[in-house]
């Protein structure tokens, strides 16, 4: 209800309606409303379950105010609540019950905000002219806001190579620090960390998306996600795992197409292996960033994925990122690896496991947490080249590359086990 999609920016929506419980909150709601230029009429008397009834039957206003105190199942009545209300409409809730885990939840199903009751006109007023602001602020699928989208998939080579904690720095670092809209969909669908990175629970709605594709459109997205940071949702989940992923892969071309229209960026936590069961994933890509370790099964790996790529997802600009790269510790050297994948690293990234654990414990994005550490700043740059990578060619980017052998026949295994015990100095971009 919350998220930043808005449909029918010139229509006939009345501004603000409000459903509320007891006459003191009226009393209190009244002059404010008037004060902000809507009519008092629209406060009604009556909770969440009126306003229900009432919105089954007319247009949703742009804000909408509802009361919960006299709801028994106040998540259960909000989703019911969505199931009426038009996309876009900003919901704001009051309620008596002062609960950590009730706000967080509220706010993860799609609420606004949340207010606490008894109120008082400064904190009405405070809440309604922020919800105005952001009903009235640009949005991202708004027709005469026209956006260039840029989908990124970052796909680890190996298990514990770090590629979830650059997806979900990524998105923060486009969100936060670039300010764009951005959507991170984790597809890792049993055991994603998406939302757990960020200290978030992950919610049902990417399992009823692949159990439902049909249901899947903007207003199913505005109330699937999860809200990290007020440019940045989040689609994730933790099936259970005696739950087998049964899909055809339909679910996720439509989320991705939904993604498009939604934001201005998109990042996708891909799972290496749904590159085999799903190839049509990476059809509207822009760019692929191949997360590595200097090691030898990585480097096997990343030769695989980088022929693949080359063919069947030419158009989409490959980035090679060596994560956790310990100075003095590496199997592979970094010109051995560069020289087996017949391509440069693009970026290094030093291991640091006080920064890594600093963030896991704060629940934020790495780069959030350790905005000043070296990692954190090639992140950051990561962020850049995807930003510019777009509008590059990629086959431009490959041409260096063209007119050499077979990429399984240059990778010596003899030779790179031998060397493997040598310590090589790592250089961090």
């Amino acid at each position: 209800m919350n998220a930043p999609w808005k449909v029918n920016p010139n229509g006939d929506r009345t501004p603000f309606a409000a459903y509320v419980c007891d006459e003191t909150a009226l009393d209190t709601l009244r002059p404010v409303v008037i004060e902000l230029g809507w009519a008092p009429e629209k406060c009604n008397k009556g909770g969440l379950r009126n306003a229900i009834q009432s919105l089954s039957v007319s247009a949703s206003p742009n804000i909408l105010l509802v009361d919960l105190s006299e709801s028994g199942d106040p998540l259960n009545d909000i989703n019911s609540l969505a199931e009426v209300c038009e996309p876009g409409t900003i919901v704001i809730a009051m309620g008596q019950v002062n609960d950590v885990r009730l706000y967080r939840d509220l706010l993860a199903s799609g609420i606004y905000d949340y207010l606490l009751k008894p109120l008082s006109a400064n904190t009405l007023r405070d809440a309604l002219t922020q919800a105005q602001a952001s009903f009235n602020a640009p949005k991202a699928n708004d027709p005469d806001a026209a956006h260039n989208h840029v989908s990124t998939a970052v796909v680890g080579m190996r298990g514990g190579v770090g590629a979830s904690t650059l997806a979900t720095s990524l998105s923060w670092y486009f969100a936060s620090k670039k300010n764009l809209q951005t959507g991170l969909l984790d597809l890792d669908v049993h055991f994603g960390t998406g939302a757990l990175a960020l200290d978030l629970e992950p919610g049902r709605g990417l399992t009823d998306a692949i159990d439902n594709p049909s249901r899947i459109d903007g207003l199913f997205i505005e109330r699937a996600m999860i809200r990290a940071h007020d440019n940045l949702s989040i689609l994730s989940a933790e099936a259970p795992i005696n739950a087998p992923l049964m899909t055809d892969g339909a679910a996720f071309l439509q989320l991705e197409e939904e993604f498009r229209q939604a934001f201005e960026m998109s990042v996708i936590d891909l799972p290496r292996s749904m590159l085999i069961t799903y190839p049509h994933l990476l059809n509207e890509v822009n760019v692929v960033v191949v997360a590595v370790e200097m090691t030898l099964a990585s480097a096997r790996d990343a030769i695989r994925i980088l022929s693949w790529l080359k063919s069947y997802a030419a158009h989409a600009v490959p980035i090679v990122v060596a994560n956790k790269v310990q100075t003095g510790a590496l199997e592979i050297s970094k010109a051995d690896f560069e020289a087996s994948i017949e391509r440069p690293i693009d970026f290094s990234i030093p291991f640091d496991q006080k920064t890594a654990a600093n963030a896991a414990k704060l629940g934020q994005a790495f780069i959030e947490a350790n905005a000043t550490s070296k990692p954190a700043s090639v992140i950051k740059a990561l962020g850049e080249r995807i930003i510019g990578a777009s509008e590059e060619d990629a086959q431009g980017e490959d041409a260096p590359h063209a007119g050499k052998k077979s990429l399984l026949g240059s990778f010596d295994l003899k030779s790179l086990l031998a060397k493997k015990t040598k310590p090589v100095p790592a250089t961090a971009e």
